[in-house]
């Protein structure tokens, strides 16, 4: 049984339980399995780089597709740099035809329907809700796997913090 923690996050003024270890700067960044397409991806598999996890309820939301697209607008100034993916719980193909619409390119897609490794390994797993969601929040890991950032936004309906989570994004980039 994995670990819960209570009065962390609100949804809508509501307390929900999130599902996992409270992740922190110094973490061993997790493992997990993800859905890209068809196919599954890993940790490893996302190596090599800094990386930033744009960690989202459902891409097609208000506050979800302003965080998405805000952090796509500031990560092109750090080009092939970074790497940055959106994760969600929505399906993959449902992902990939809100980036073409929305015209996303700077942003990979990680759904975590598959086993929701990500949402439990990451501490970012909402329980109680009439369907499973991740909780907003951005992390950031370094290319040795080092967890350097992380904001879970206390209540899901209001934005993250951008400007500490691109200043780690590029300070575990060195850029």
């Amino acid at each position: 049984m994995s670990e819960t923690r209570q009065g962390e996050v609100t949804f809508k003024g509501n307390p929900v339980t999130l599902v996992g270890p409270k992740l922190k700067p110094g973490d061993k960044a997790p493992d997990f399995t993800c859905a890209v397409g068809l196919s599954l991806v890993k940790l490893a598999d996302t190596t090599g780089k800094a990386r930033l996890f744009n960690v989202v309820p459902s891409l097609d939301t208000g506050v979800c597709n302003t965080q998405t697209r805000r952090f796509s607008q500031e990560l092109t100034a750090l080009g092939d740099k970074v790497v940055a993916y959106t994760v969600s719980l929505d399906l993959p193909f449902a992902q990939s035809r809100w980036c073409t619409d929305a015209k996303v390119e700077n942003m990979k897609n990680l759904s975590d329907v598959h086993d929701h490794s990500f949402g439990e390994h990451y501490g970012v797993l909402m329980q109680g809700l009439p369907i499973p969601l991740l909780a907003r929040s951005v992390i950031v890991v370094d290319p040795s796997d080092t967890v350097t950032y992380v904001q879970i936004v206390p209540e899901m309906t209001t934005e993250p913090d951008y400007a500490p989570a691109i200043a780690a994004l590029k300070a575990a980039a060195g850029a």
